[in-house]
């Protein structure tokens, strides 16, 4: 029962803190415009969306919603890190898929 409390608490304090900062980016851009400046990926809602992954991961102690947010900004944003990656992309990309996907059904079936 205290894990459940803990995890509850976790998730409110991950929401919590994601809010604020999507707030104070609201703020921020209403104020200054960060287009204006050519930071316009800042308000992008993929970009939203890492924040968001990145919070669940930092703040709460089990990290499978901030995984799976981290997942999904990955797919969203392959074009962006096969351009990262470069030539190695070719072979580490399809590689990396393949071996994820292999341990997560192995250990979907222990």
């Amino acid at each position: 029962m205290a894990v459940k409390v803990s995890s509850q608490k976790d998730t409110y304090k991950a929401t919590a803190v994601f809010l604020v900062l999507m707030g104070v980016l609201y703020l921020l851009d209403k104020w200054i415009d960060f287009s204006d400046y050519n930071l316009d990926w800042v308000m992008q809602k993929d970009t939203m969306l890492l924040y968001a992954a990145v919070t669940f991961l930092w703040f709460k102690s089990d990290k499978s919603v901030g995984l799976i947010l981290a997942g999904i900004w990955l797919i969203q944003n392959i074009a962006l890190v096969t351009a990262l990656l470069g030539q190695v992309s070719t072979y580490l990309l399809p590689l990396t898929l393949l071996l994820i996907g292999v341990l997560l059904y192995w250990l979907s079936s222990k």
